[in-house]
């Protein structure tokens, strides 16, 4: 006989269904990434109506059903209102939602993916770093969680330690000075930029969003990110997408 289950999550995605109802995405601490339906969410009185939209974070208490999850009551605890009035930091928000959704899957152990959206949310809000930064972070960090991270300590051609002078996404990692001609995608990568890195590769969750870098770190950096994303992470984030534009404008 089904029941009601109670999960601790974040709502990554919501879609109308029918006149008045929603279909929500959440990524949940027991269950991983789960979708369910929220009967009469969009009605103007819904007690669901605000606890249905992206970002929002809490208690989700949950009727399972043969085929499907169904919302019954909610209980959000962080809403992170701040992007609500911040239309770039929605952008970046939702490309964050998205690349999360990209990554996770259904009743897979997703308890990190859930901490490192939720600390990534809260910097984000914060605006005590640049945005940029925090989306480098977030999106090698998301590739840590599931291990399709590069290798940023030894040379992927020699495997000589910390000798990295070029970062060559099809080696998947940092090539030293000996064996840099090997590789015909290389980006030059200096020691802070390779720090940087070596940190967010190595960093617990709680301390990611707790430094800044200097222009010449962040431009290097983002220049290696979009390369190793645009080659291994297989789909366009329509977010992304809009994020850049928003930015251009």
């Amino acid at each position: 006989m089904s029941q009601s289950v109670t999960v601790t999550g974040m709502i990554l995605s919501a879609s109308p269904i029918g006149e008045n109802d929603k279909r929500i995405v959440i990524l949940t601490k027991e269950k991983g990434k789960i979708s369910a339906f929220a009967k009469g969410a969009r009605r103007q009185n819904s007690h669901l109506l605000g606890a249905t939209n992206p970002f929002s974070f809490g208690e989700f208490v949950l009727y399972e059903g043969r085929s499907s999850y169904n919302l019954l009551q909610a209980n959000i605890s962080n809403y992170f209102m701040e992007l609500a009035t911040d239309l770039e930091g929605a952008y970046y928000g939702f490309y964050f939602m998205e690349f999360a959704d990209y990554y996770t899957k259904e009743h897979n152990d997703e308890r990190q993916m859930l901490r490192l959206l939720y600390q990534t949310l809260r910097a984000l809000s914060s605006n005590k770093i640049p945005r940029e930064l925090v989306r480098y972070i977030f999106e090698l960090k998301t590739l840590v969680v599931n291990g399709e991270y590069p290798d940023v300590f030894h040379c992927t051609g020699c495997g000589a330690q910390e000798q990295g002078v070029l970062f060559s996404s099809r080696n998947r990692g940092i090539v030293c000075e000996k064996c840099r001609r090997t590789v015909s995608d290389g980006i030059l990568i200096n020691s802070s930029t390779l720090y940087t890195m070596q940190y967010v590769v190595t960093s617990t969750i709680e301390k990611l969003y707790t430094f800044v870098v200097s222009d010449e770190v962040l431009k290097q950096l983002g220049k290696i990110m979009k390369q190793y994303t645009g080659m291994y992470v297989d789909k366009r984030f329509k977010s992304l997408e809009i994020l850049e534009m928003c930015l251009l404008s």
